[in-house]
């Protein structure tokens, strides 16, 4: 028995309907998602009145309202702050971001230990009213 085949076009692929199922899903995983829009630590800061607006400095020591001391987003001791704070320099701006909840003495021993290391310019960071 001889078979015959018979040549025929190819169908062609409508994409449309594929692309609208994939721009739904692409929808739906947006939308349920959730995104970070800063990550770091969370600091509640305290509000100010009389607080300025100042660039961005280049050092950010920050102490949580359990009294962890941050160096950027690293938790540090205060021996290595004070070795990286003397690494650092002593002519680039600190920025303390302390929690509100935190003890005042231990923000001014951090506060000493950024005079120590020969920092001149140091700035706690507040929320604005």
């Amino acid at each position: 028995m001889r078979l015959v085949r018979r040549w025929t076009e190819p169908v062609p692929v409508d994409i449309a309907p594929m692309i609208d199922v994939v721009f739904q899903q692409l929808i739906y995983f947006m939308l349920t998602s959730s995104f970070v829009i800063a990550p770091g630590i969370k600091v509640a800061l305290p509000k100010a009145q009389t607080g300025k607006r100042l660039a961005l400095s280049n050092i950010v020591v920050t102490l949580s309202k359990e009294h962890v001391i941050y160096w950027d987003e690293e938790v540090v001791s205060l021996q290595e702050l004070r070795g990286r704070l003397k690494q650092a320099g002593g002519h680039k701006p600190v920025m303390i971001r302390a929690d509100k909840h935190a003890y005042v003495d231990k923000l001014i021993e951090l506060w000493d230990l950024c005079r120590d290391a020969g920092y001149q310019e140091i700035h706690i960071a507040t929320l604005s009213e």
